[in-house]
């Protein structure tokens, strides 16, 4: 196919609130990168926070004018001299973290939290545009007939699969703080995985009637009842035997350390702007439990079974995904992830109006 000169891009275009649709070149690819057009690209969290400006963004979001965006799938159009993994037509998505191919991390299997890491759609111009450029290294080859929207949302998913199973979770009773789409994805990966019994405790009526939907035993509502409590009586007071922290609530770290159980198991996940008071001697040594750092996803270990869960059919995210628009209405997608209370979960932009139907 022809490329063409230019292309549309959501750009962060000054230190403010919004996003601007711009006409800028077609990115001019490296030998060892490939060019994708872009048929959908999901909003996550982090594009909100760029979005919006918040302080987040302000101290981590170093190159404006940017291309938004890193959640997404597409075609390859081109491939660069040095590329040799993948050729013109392969539809892909992407790991968004490029990593440093000499730390120490990269050389013992820890890649994805290599030292000098680079983020797509933070330290470089992202995938909210008609093409983008990306190292073939991070471009994971989807199976053709995947739909685009479960395509575009498997980066957040793989979140969620490391965050759910760094551990076993098959038999196993699970608490999951947080009613984002992160959390909500590791209710439908526990449910997937064999879990028996299954918590999520969140803020908003809406995601937590989809947190059920997927398979949510309990949900807690913390604006109206004491997760603690709520969560000792249904374990008629031994607590879970997994917790996974993913708000950022200190208030809520602290009740996740209260109902994990002795000997037990917690996924730390949430990103937290304010300190977390821990009784270090009751809550961690003498309960003698087991502490997690979640960081994005193993590469590629994650990708594989998160292909492996979606083409198994077991996986059941289809009603996180809430809304669907085109790329234009970029803005209306923005308002809804942004709007309390919530009345949104996934929500997915599509260049290829025709990858819609």
């Amino acid at each position: 196919m022809e490329i063409p000169r230019t292309m549309k891009a959501l750009r962060k275009t000054k230190p403010a609130f919004g996003a601007q649709m711009v006409e800028i070149p077609v990115p001019k690819i490296q030998p060892h990168e490939v060019l994708v057009k872009v048929h959908a690209c999901s909003i996550c969290g982090t594009d909100v926070s760029i979005y919006e400006w918040n302080k987040w963004a302000q101290g981590r979001i170093k190159n404006i004018p940017q291309t938004m965006g890193h959640e997404f799938t597409g075609e390859i159009v081109q491939v660069g001299a040095h590329c040799t993994r993948l050729k013109i037509g392969d539809i892909v998505s992407v790991e968004t973290h490029i990593p440093d191919n000499y730390s120490k991390q990269t050389l013992t299997g820890q890649m994805h939290i290599a030292k000098e890491m680079k983020i797509v759609g933070v330290d470089r111009d992202g995938s909210m545009a008609e093409y983008v450029a990306i190292p073939e290294l991070v471009a994971w080859k989807n199976d053709p007939n995947m739909p685009t929207h479960l395509a575009s949302v498997q980066e957040p998913l793989g979140n969620a699969v490391y965050c759910t199973l760094v551990t076993p979770v098959h038999g196993q009773s699970i608490a999951i703080f947080g009613d984002g789409p992160i959390g909500l994805f590791s209710v439908a990966v526990a449910r997937a995985a064999g879990a028996t019994t299954i918590i999520l405790v969140g803020l908003e009526d809406f995601r937590l009637q989809l947190a059920k939907q997927v398979g949510a035993d309990y949900v807690i509502n913390a604006r109206y009842e004491n997760p603690t409590a709520r969560i000792m009586e249904i374990t008629q007071g031994d607590g879970v035997d997994i917790v996974s922290e993913m708000s950022g609530s200190p208030v809520a770290m602290e009740q996740c350390f209260e109902v994990v159980r002795r000997g037990g198991f917690l996924r730390m996940f949430g990103i937290f702007k304010d300190k977390v008071n821990v009784d270090i001697n009751d809550h961690i040594i003498f309960k003698g439990i087991t502490i997690h750092g979640i960081n994005g996803r193993l590469m590629f270990d994650t990708w594989f079974t998160v292909s492996n869960l979606l083409k198994s059919g077991r996986l059941n995210i289809e009603p996180l995904i809430t809304h669907k628009l085109p790329f234009e209405d970029y803005e209306e997608g923005f308002h809804l992830m942004l709007e309390t209370p919530k009345k949104c979960s996934k929500v997915v932009l599509y260049m290829d109006r025709e990858k819609m139907k």
